[in-house]
Parts: structure tokens; sequence; C-alpha cells
């Protein structure tokens, strides 16, 4: 189930996204988007969209967030604010569900614009039919198989 997040604990993830999302480098896009990754310790780690010419190297505000997390030691995940100027605030890209699904069962996400407007919702119910770190064990080979096909 994912964290009830309250007021208080949403509008510090708000803040912070929106913080992140200023800082963002966007200048192919200028789509702007800024995420507050609230770790299971409390903790929070922000992350912005960095785009490069060659389109295919840019990399996401939630997947920043997320390598950043692992880089300090941290791997659970219960909530994420994202920060866009889209109207409605915008969701996470499928790229971005798949790599915060293989850290949170279920994650609380606060979508925000920068006009205030605000979209609670979860990962589960955004991202449903997740691919998962237990399908992948379950479809893997034996190495030790003697019929290779």
């Amino acid at each position: 189930m994912p964290a009830r997040l309250s007021r208080k604990d949403e509008d510090a993830l708000v803040a912070i996204a929106l913080r992140a999302r200023d800082r963002a480098y966007a200048p192919y896009s200028h789509f702007l988007v800024g995420a507050a990754l609230r770790c299971d310790d409390g903790s929070v780690i922000e992350g912005c969209n960095v785009e490069n010419a060659s389109y295919g190297l840019c990399v996401c505000a939630e997947r920043n967030a997320v390598g950043s997390a692992v880089v300090a030691g941290r791997r659970a995940f219960d909530a994420i604010a994202i920060a866009t100027s889209s109207e409605p605030p915008s969701p996470p890209c499928g790229m971005c569900r798949q790599v915060l699904a293989e850290h949170a069962d279920d994650l609380a996400i606060v979508l925000v614009n920068t006009k205030g407007a605000r979209v609670r919702t979860t990962l589960r119910k955004i991202f449903p039919g997740t691919f998962t770190p237990a399908q992948l064990r379950s479809g893997q080979r034996s190495t030790s198989s003697k019929g290779r096909g």
C-alpha cells in the first residue's frame, strides 16, 4: 500500500520538486521537470531532467532522482512529487514508471504544476501490469540446464 502523505509532508515534497525543476537543463524541449523522491527512511532525494543534443541520451528527473538515491545507498521509496508546467500536471513517462517500480511495490505520487494544481495518484494506478524483478527471476533458465534451445 502506498504511503499516506500528510499535507505538511506533501507540501514539503512539492516545494523540493518545484525547486529541482528550476535547475533542469532542457535547452531543446524547454520542458522543465523536477522530482522529489522520498525514501523509506524519510530522506528526500532530488532530480531534474537533463537533456542532450543527442536526444536519446536525455535523462528524466525521476530517473535522476532514483540514480542519486541508489548512489546514496537508498533503494526503497514510498513517495514522489513530480513538478512540471503542463496543464494538467504531467505524469512520469513509461521508462520512469518502470524504474520507479523496480524500487517500490507501490508509490504515492503527487503531480504538480507551477500554477499550483495537484493530482494525487499511485504507481499501481498509472502503471498496472508492472514487469517485476520476480518475473525476471522466474523466467531465467538454469545455467546447468542441458537442453539449450
